[in-house]
């Protein structure tokens, strides 16, 4: 258990029966909070109980932190009154004694709980761009961290396999005759694409004979699904090879064609039928939104076209139906640009009595010339991305090391695409991000370069002293007084609970700096605390292997390679 929970737990225990006893029952908000480092670990707020107790909250804080400091347990070393607050201090002894413990022994029981996160899901017409690259970095990083507490997590891409995108490029392949030299079958693909695009817009003819294979895929002609297919399946894995260099592995593919191949499509636009909600106009069925709080050009929300065939939201309501029935939770990373459609599905969920998913909302990536365009060719791609992060990176490696150029090339791949994945991560999702170099490979800043030589540096200190790890109950806690010391021990025993709050809140950038926050506080011990030849060596080594292993669980979560060395 997160050793700040066991804290926190006697805190609110004490709280209660302090008020209880010295004020009566009262119904509070029985919260706390972070104070100022000098004030102590967490701090009970008392201007809640002034109106009730007709006291001053300083008056009253006093009264509660005698009381406490008379009945305290095994956690709370001292408690202060400052201010109208009770302070309470962590028992530093307690606090290491069981953070060590929970370093060396493991993490928490596997739970029950099954979650089925949908990533990525781009359209399979050509190469992943940069714009769009949070999205598998946001999927794969939450994925790891809700499968570290215990969840059974299975990833998926959704495969639009029969929409706009590929009949595009089918058509494309079938009527454009031009040789493309490129390394990647996908960005070979691309380009005729993009050339069939061109031409449908201005050439009537070529948007009637799209439309034709799109109606086709809709009304599950096997044929044209297996020309579509054949079309995609190599631009798809162009798309898994870019995420596999850094570090993503999907667990499945699920291909909308399926559920209307399997009836479930028609069964979402029956069962929708009999809903009070449904309008036609002409013979194309919808969903008022209107009764929902949707109003303008997008309060019908259209679940057939006029000549029955399905749209692209009505199959995803009847995917999100077979995902319901097969996890406990729905997790869905999408662009802010799919907010509307995410809240029109969620309503007809609502109405068919089904799961609703969480929705992870992102803002794109763009680099500092500006803003990227996919249709017309004015585009970096996430392969551009990654080689030049990598040759940055092998620069960077050159110039700080001697080493043998096999040695300097894997470095630098592992340097360079865990740049690219800690640079996007550190943002909330919302925020938009404008990816610049001199912040991702900066060794010194807020980077994953930075992270991981901290743990590189952990692993030396380890070797120069011929380590041999530590059992919990070896070390007497009781030496740790250097504030160095004890700063390190707190920011490693925070782990759990940072884990916590990126499951509660489905938002990976805590973890991302709280890995800054480690390796910033290590290396602040390790330029105040002499570890090899001290007299506290055993026990510094203990504090290194707990950092080391700690830095190595925030990497992996991270999706980024932990270096032995730099």
């Amino acid at each position: 258990m997160d050793p700040y929970e066991y804290f926190r737990q006697e805190i609110l225990s004490l709280v209660k029966e302090a008020v209880s006893s010295i004020y009566g029952k009262h119904k509070l908000a029985w919260t706390l909070e972070k104070p100022l480092e000098e004030f102590g670990d967490f701090a009970f707020p008392c201007f809640q109980l002034a109106p009730v107790a007709k006291k001053s909250p300083s008056l009253i804080a006093s009264e509660m932190a005698e009381f406490i400091e008379q009945n305290k347990g095994e956690w709370i070393e001292k408690v202060e009154e400052k201010g109208g607050y009770v302070n309470f201090f962590i028992n530093k002894r307690k606090l290491a004694e069981l953070t060590l413990k929970n370093v060396f022994e493991g993490r928490e029981e596997k739970k029950r709980e099954r979650v089925i996160l949908e990533h990525t899901s781009a359209n399979p017409n050509g190469p992943l761009h940069v714009g769009r690259a949070r999205n598998p970095i946001i999927g794969d990083t939450l994925a790891r961290i809700f499968r570290w507490g215990g969840y059974d997590v299975e990833t998926q891409f959704y495969v639009d396999d029969m929409g706009k995108q590929v009949a595009i490029l089918l058509w494309g392949l079938k009527n454009i005759d031009m040789e493309v030299e490129e390394k990647k079958e996908d960005h070979r693909l691309v380009a005729f694409y993009q050339k069939a695009y061109e031409m449908m817009e201005r050439d009537e003819k070529v948007k009637e004979e799209i439309g034709q294979i799109i109606k086709k895929c809709e009304e599950g002609d096997e044929k044209t699904l297996n020309e579509m297919k054949e079309a995609y399946e190599k631009a798809l894995e162009g798309i898994v090879e870019s995420l596999e260099r850094i570090n993503i592995k999907i667990d499945s593919f699920v291909e909308e064609s399926r559920f209307v191949i399997d009836g479930s499509v028609q069964y979402v636009i029956e069962e929708l039928k009999k809903s009070e909600f449904v309008g036609y106009e002409g013979n194309a069925l919808y969903l008022d939104m209107e009764h929902f709080g949707i109003h303008g050009r997008n309060k019908k929300f259209f679940l057939t076209r006029e000549d029955g065939t399905s749209l692209y939201a009505t199959r995803d309501i009847a995917y999100h139906l077979w995902k319901g029935k097969r996890a406990d939770l729905l997790i869905n990373v999408l662009g802010e640009d799919h907010k509307l459609e995410a809240k029109l599905v969620e309503v007809a969920l609502k109405i068919l009595g089904a799961k609703i998913p969480v929705a992870v909302f992102y803002s794109f990536v763009s680099l500092p010339e500006g803003k990227m365009s996919t249709r017309r060719g004015r585009v970096v791609y996430l392969d551009d991305l990654i080689d030049e992060a990598v040759e940055r990176a092998y620069d960077e490696v050159r110039k700080r090391r001697e080493l043998d150029d096999a040695k300097a090339r894997f470095i630098a791949e592992k340097v360079g695409t865990g740049a690219i994945r800690y640079n996007i991560i550190k943002v909330n999702p919302e925020k938009a991000i404008t990816f610049r170099w001199e912040e991702a490979l900066n060794f010194e800043g807020e980077s994953a370069p930075f992270i991981q030589y901290a743990h590189a540096r952990c692993c030396s200190i380890m070797k120069k002293a011929g380590y041999t790890e530590t059992k919990p109950g070896e070390i007497d806690c009781s030496n740790y007084t250097h504030p160095q010391e004890i700063n390190l021990i707190k920011i490693i025993a925070s782990f759990p609970g940072v884990i916590k709050r990126c499951q509660n809140e489905f938002n990976p950038a805590y973890l991302a700096e709280y890995a800054h926050k480690l390796a910033s506080s290590f290396n602040a011990f390790y330029r105040d605390c002499q570890v090899v030849g001290s007299e506290k060596e055993r026990e510094r080594l203990a504090i290194v292997h707990a950092t080391r292993q700690t830095l190595k669980n925030a990497l992996t979560l991270l999706g980024i390679e932990a270096l032995e060395e730099m």
